[in-house]
């Protein structure tokens, strides 16, 4: 269906969609109005002047210029300048403040799309839709609108008054329009796919410098620049030929406007000095047929460019509109959380991704309320995925996860993840300050004093009181300033100023040294205490001591019990355990 939509030959009778997103911006109908009523009345003043030029030149002498005449065209001149100058600027205002408004919504929309959306669309595509896409939009109202209404009304207006002075002229000059038009209008077609083209390729390489620079300690570490620079590369010679192709049709529509212009004045300078001769037209109705001529010409290259922007345009809203259709998550529908100290219970949960491949397969537990369950087992076998359900990042294929006796989804998603601390492997932090990062996603206004003992409590401000900035040092994209150990420490940090009663934490210590790890083990003990806790570890040291532990093997339990149980029962998690314990004698006595 979507290849159908790219496919098909570009017209206008999709137009509606793209009218639609427009006007659910709410631009200031004032401001158009007043800047359209400007640019007619200048296209009005500019269809005036060739006959006060007619009546100038038919009866041109030194004693018939009057000082009135005079200060009457520069006057018109003036408010014409100032009137075109007035109608660029408020079409800018209006143009500025729909793309404000579309990026807003848009901007809106993006925060409130499932995990699940990000998981099948790449995050370049998704930023060039937001700058881009909405920027085509602007250009057209701002540059475009404006010169298709005053264009219509100056060929209109030219037209009739030419008809007035010299029909049989008029009809012999019209033979150039319809010719002008079959050689634009397909220029303008291929304009629109050529643009559209262009548009995709920009948000392909956006997508290439957002993941190449976001990751480029990943490409130094591989000594990938060469690999990388060859992908910008052709991301880069795409875009030029597109470029180049976009250059031959504009050197083409501009030197065939100029050539349709050259030839109508040489017939009506030749035909029109003949008439002029016989004394059927005067000199000053000539000057005047040729600066009509001007005034219906110039507007068919502006058309062209209107349809081939309003083309583009339409392309654009394709994606937005598809972006904003996509379905999103409800935040607020449902009761509202209050009380999470109950047992969580898994019945018979399964889930698979859109590839079809099965994650989980009939999982069912209880976590009870205040303890700590441990989730181990190889990679791949759903650790992660049992995590991202129990967030909400999406919905179970099959089965049920109850808080008591209530099924999760009944709860409001605000409320629900309110409840619930995350501490993951990798600790993300947003660029900004370290106070920032301890504070991000908390409504409520933090003292220092709040700040302060949560920082103690993870064992972070050990580290902080060292910085020269202290809790107003800058941790760089991602928190590049700060080691793994730092990282995880704000990140255990913000959970505990959270205060959640479901605390998940995803190998928080598993990229660790040994000395981070002693820390950190430490300032999790500070925030598992009196919570409800899920623990996903691969060192089965750190789990030990968990009141349950579940081992998970392709999706499907296989064991459940305590360290010494399984130890006794598991014959892999004995191999894990002993394998774990030798290696860590090995690391003591060397």
């Amino acid at each position: 269906m979507k290849e159908q939509t790219t496919n098909q030959r570009p017209g206008l009778g999709n137009w509606r969609p793209f009218y639609q997103l427009i006007k659910a911006t709410k631009p200031s109908k004032m401001k158009l109005g007043i800047a359209l009523f400007m640019s007619i009345a200048t296209t009005v003043v500019s269809l005036v002047i060739p006959m006060f030029t007619k009546d100038l030149v038919d009866s041109f002498t030194l004693s018939t210029i009057s000082q009135g005449q005079i200060a009457l065209l520069m006057i018109a001149f003036v408010a014409q300048a100032i009137a075109s100058g007035l109608s660029i600027y408020l079409l800018n205002h209006v143009g500025q403040s729909i793309v404000a408004a579309l990026r807003e919504r848009l901007w809106k929309k993006l925060l409130v799309l499932p995990v699940a959306y990000y998981d099948n669309h790449r995050t370049g595509e998704t930023i060039s839709r937001m700058t881009n896409d909405t920027g085509v939009v602007r250009g057209l109202i701002s540059e475009h609108l404006a010169n298709f209404f005053t264009g219509i009304i100056a060929i209109i207006g030219s037209v009739a008054t030419l008809l007035y002075l010299d029909w049989q002229m008029t009809l012999t000059m019209l033979i150039a329009v319809p010719l002008s038009i079959a050689i634009l209008v397909p220029l303008g077609r291929q304009m629109y796919k050529i643009s559209k083209g262009l548009q995709d390729e920009t948000a392909s390489f956006t997508t290439v410098m957002n993941q190449v620079l976001s990751e480029v300690r990943l490409v130094k570490a591989q000594n990938a620049e060469p690999h990388e620079y060859a992908a910008g590369s052709r991301g880069i010679g795409n875009l030029f030929r597109y470029g180049l192709k976009e250059g031959r049709v504009q050197a083409m529509i501009g030197p065939l406007i100029s050539f349709v212009l050259m030839v109508l004045l040489v017939v009506i300078m030749g035909y029109g000095g003949m008439r002029v001769a016989t004394g059927a037209l005067s000199a000053g109705e000539l000057v005047a047929f040729i600066l009509y001529l001007v005034q219906i010409i110039m507007p068919l290259g502006q058309f062209t460019q209107f349809f081939t922007q309003l083309q583009k345009a339409m392309g654009a809203t394709e994606r937005i509109i598809a972006t904003l259709e996509e379905p999103e998550e409800d935040h607020e529908t449902g009761r509202t959380l209050e009380n999470a100290a109950l047992p969580i219970q898994l019945d018979k949960v399964g889930f698979a991704y859109e590839n079809g491949e099965r994650i989980l397969d009939q999982v069912s537990f209880t976590i009870s309320a205040g303890k700590v369950t441990a989730i181990v087992g190889p990679s791949g076998s759903g650790k992660t995925t049992l995590f991202a359900l129990l967030e909400r990042f999406y919905q179970p294929a099959e089965g049920e996860i109850r808080l008591g006796h209530d099924p999760i989804d009944t709860f409001s998603l605000a409320s629900w993840r309110s409840k619930i601390g995350y501490v993951s492997q990798e600790s993300p932090l947003i660029a900004g300050t370290i106070r920032e990062n301890i504070c991000y996603g908390i409504s409520r206004p933090i003292s220092e004093a709040e700040l302060k003992q949560a920082a103690a409590m993870a064992y972070a401000d050990q580290f902080i009181d060292e910085l020269p900035d202290g809790y107003d040092t800058q941790v760089g994209e991602r928190g590049v300033k700060l080691s793994g150990g730092q990282r995880q420490r704000i990140g255990i940090a913000r959970a505990l100023l959270r205060d959640p009663q479901i605390l998940m934490l995803d190998e928080a210590t598993s990229s660790l040294d040994s000395k981070s790890e002693i820390i950190v083990q430490q300032a999790l003990q500070n925030l598992m205490k009196g919570r409800t806790t899920l623990v996903i570890a691969h060192r089965l040291s750190t789990v030990v001591d968990a009141d349950q532990i579940i081992f998970l093997e392709k999706g499907k339990i296989t064991g459940m019990g305590t360290h010494e149980q399984l130890f006794e029962s598991h014959d892999m998690y004995k191999e894990l355990a002993s394998q774990q314990l030798l290696m860590k004698e090995k690391v003591q006595a060397t």
